[in-house]
């Protein structure tokens, strides 16, 4: 099943089954970005809209982009608000869907689908204006080292997503070479610090 298929199936429990990995994305969301002013803002795989919610309380304009038609929905559904557009759109293919500069981008749990980090990393950049943030919340490679990735149950049986694993050294390596200064790196655990960290969370900065 492909990538966008799973997620389409998915979308009708995504928001209610139980996923620590998602709920801790949107903490962290709201943790790392609370201090930083932004007016407009480009989400990748915004999924159910669980982050656009908190984001449009703080931007005025929002491009919130995903590549699941039935998450689109409920997300449209969902969030109202006429300062956010939706739009159905693969970020590994040309970005051909917006002209405009955000001053950030944000990016949550959707880089373990892509296998070539850097064409997304140069992509984010050049939609960038200057002294802009490029935000990422991703499993952490640590999880995936044992064998966490996504996947759910569906009345056919568990459904496990096509993943690739990204080393942190990756996603700096990316960043650089596209231009990016590395403001913040952030491990994110369960209740138990002594267990595996759950997520990772960079902040980078286009100066």
């Amino acid at each position: 099943m492909s990538i966008d298929k799973a997620y389409d199936e998915w979308s009708g429990q995504y928001d209610t089954n139980k996923n620590r990995t998602r709920d801790l994305d949107e903490m962290v969301t709201k943790n790392i970005l609370k201090d930083i002013p932004f007016s407009k803002v480009l989400e990748l795989g915004c999924g159910t809209g669980k982050n656009t919610q908190w984001l449009s309380k703080h931007a005025d304009e929002i491009l919130a982009v995903d590549f699941s038609e039935k998450m689109l929905e409920i997300a449209k559904e969902k969030v109202t608000d006429s300062k956010v557009r939706f739009q159905k759109a693969d970020i590994i293919k040309d970005w051909d869907w917006t002209s405009v500069k955000y001053d950030l981008v944000t990016c949550n749990l959707i880089l373990e689908h892509v296998e070539e980090l850097k064409p997304v990393f140069e992509k984010a950049f050049s939609n960038l204006e200057h002294h802009s943030y490029f935000f990422v919340s991703e499993l952490h490679p640590f999880k995936q080292y044992k064998g966490t990735k996504a996947r759910f149950e569906s009345t056919n049986g568990k459904i496990e997503l096509e993943t690739y694993t990204h080393h942190i050294s990756e996603f700096i390596s990316a960043a650089n070479d596209a231009g990016f200064e590395l403001e913040k790196l952030n491990e994110w655990f369960d209740e138990d610090l002594r267990e595996t960290p759950r997520l990772i969370s960079f902040l980078f900065h286009k100066k």
